[in-house]
């Protein structure tokens, strides 16, 4: 099944997708200052085919936030340790605590996706998984925590050329790897496993919201402004502060530079 091209006459132009990107990262700025004032829990899970521009949205979304409120959590692939757990134990330690946001880099939806394709897990172990994940997300949510999931939807014409492009460019090469490539002899296989995810994952209390991102400037801003949307946050009038006035010099003098190393002006050169 052929999907449409990422052409660029298609694309939201460049000044419209900046301008309105602002607008959204000075939303999301009010909507973390909510999450701390009111001591919320925020889980936002970005899942998708490998190219669909989760990572990119996650860094617009992450731009302008303050690291110690809002984290990334990208997990590796599980030690031998962690393959004796249950299976989603070792991400509910990545789980925020009150007053915090934490964006999940793909979740235990591998387990749905990869893992099941690949052969990484067993036919048990993946129908264990749908059955116990609606109860998990319920959990989640009866507890507090404000849970949205998406999933970022690409063509394989799309994917297709967004692998070339990264083939090609040495600053992005180090975005595919062997499994990535491997995606795109078993489409149709991960596209039969998304399906079957949908269908028993995709509940009332945390349902799946989908992500046309064949124009990733689009998806980047659908999602943003679809999370502002569905939390209900407002604004958080920020402390009052005062810039305080520098005393007077007690006489400190600053040590001579040929005492210290300091880093050559490279920029001088330019």
């Amino acid at each position: 099944m052929a999907g449409k091209k990422e052409e660029k006459g298609t694309t939201l132009p460049r000044k419209v997708y900046e301008r309105e990107l602002l607008r959204l990262q000075s939303e999301l700025v009010k909507l973390q200052e909510w999450v701390r004032a009111e001591e919320a829990r925020l889980v936002v899970v970005f899942e998708g085919r490998d190219a669909a521009g989760k990572g990119g949205t996650i860094k617009r979304v992450t731009d302008h936030l303050n690291p110690r409120v809002t984290r990334i959590a990208a997990l590796p692939v599980p030690t031998e340790r962690e393959r004796t757990q249950w299976y989603f134990q070792r991400y509910i330690g990545h789980l925020p605590a009150a007053g915090e946001i934490v964006l999940f880099d793909r979740s235990w939806y591998n387990r749905a996706g990869v893992e099941h394709v690949m052969g990484f897990c067993t036919p048990e172990e993946h129908r264990l998984f749908l059955r116990q994940c609606p109860a998990f997300k319920r959990m989640l949510v009866e507890d507090g925590i404000l849970l949205r999931k998406y999933w970022f939807s690409v063509s394989d014409a799309v994917q297709q050329e967004r692998f070339r492009r990264r083939l090609e460019d040495p600053l992005r090469r180090w975005k595919l790897s062997p499994m990535d490539l491997e995606s795109v002899t078993r489409w149709e296989a991960y596209s039969r496993a998304k399906d079957e995810m949908l269908v028993h994952t995709d509940i009332p209390e945390a349902p799946w919201y989908i992500v046309e991102s064949d124009d990733k400037r689009r998806a980047r801003l659908n999602m943003i402004a679809h999370l502002l949307e569905t939390v209900p946050y407002h604004d958080v009038p920020p402390p009052s502060l005062r810039l305080p006035e520098r005393p007077p010099s007690t006489g400190y003098k600053r040590p001579p530079r040929d005492l210290q190393t300091y880093v050559p002006d490279h920029s001088a050169n330019l």
